[in-house]
């Protein structure tokens, strides 16, 4: 992968007004560099204040964002992301992704890619990628504008949903993976596997499900309001995990899908 997203970054799903603002602003302060958000985030104004805010150079922060469904069309893509780039108050966004295939397929995968890649040459996005796309419509998207033209692939991913054939496809064809609801909305707090892996290393089960992730490859996504739960997050890049560990949480995969809306696209 050519571009220098930070494996670790900070998502803003579900974070609305003050306290969007607030989340951003205090991980920046603890050293995130890598911000998610997306137009359906209803967000992207707060991340942009906090940005602005921010004494940390623009230059060091990576930031995503992502075109909604009603914004596939090939001449909306554009428009929409220079929309995004005012609320964020950036003349570019380092990465914009796909955020959900066209539901019912309605607006061709190669419209929109094409659309999105000519985004990218006018200067609008550092890097373009695809999230939430199952095997088919990643081969509909690499024959597009081939795979070195997609950056990521960001999807659902954590012990319980580890997404193996996408991961597995990613990693053949060069596309990275970013993994989003890393801690399964927290229920990897309660997991008598993972908590016992954290007792003995003296670490969080968050912090060890993310160094899984990391280990794997993959970057990682994670979202809190709580400074103390971002400062650990951070942390989880220093842990290494022995193979013992690597396998016991891989053996956690139960195919428990948390993002399922009913205009996903068929999963694999």
């Amino acid at each position: 992968m050519t571009m220098n997203m930070p494996r670790l970054g900070l998502g803003t799903f579900r974070l609305q007004g003050q306290q969007a603002i607030d989340s951003v602003a205090a991980g920046l302060e603890l050293g995130y560099r890598h911000i998610d958000t997306a137009q359906i985030y209803g967000n992207e104004e707060e991340v942009g204040t906090a940005l602005a805010a921010s004494k940390v150079a623009r230059g060091e922060v990576f930031v995503t964002t992502k075109i909604w469904t009603a914004n596939l069309a090939g001449e909306l893509v554009a428009p929409s992301l220079k929309e995004s780039l005012r609320k964020l108050r950036l003349e570019q966004v380092d990465l914009t992704l796909v955020h959900w295939p066209s539901p019912g397929a309605e607006v061709p995968v190669r419209e929109t890619m094409e659309a999105l890649l000519g985004a990218r040459e006018a200067g609008l996005s550092a890097a373009i990628g695809i999230s939430n796309f199952p095997v088919a419509l990643m081969r509909e998207a690499i024959d597009a504008v081939g795979a070195a033209n997609i950056a990521t692939n960001q999807v659902e991913l954590h012990p319980y949903l580890q997404n193996r054939s996408v991961a597995a496809f990613a990693r053949e064809t060069g596309i990275h993976v970013t993994a989003y609801m890393p801690l399964a909305y927290g229920k990897v707090m309660d997991d008598p596997v993972i908590r016992g892996i954290a007792a003995r290393i003296d670490a969080t089960a968050a912090q060890v499900t993310l160094a899984w992730l990391l280990a794997k490859g993959h970057a990682a996504i994670p979202s809190s309001t709580r400074r103390a739960n971002l400062a650990g997050n951070l942390q989880a890049s220093q842990l290494v995990l022995d193979a013992g560990d690597i396998c016991a949480i891989d053996a956690l995969e139960r195919g428990e899908r948390l993002v399922d809306p009913e205009f996903a696209p068929a999963w694999d």
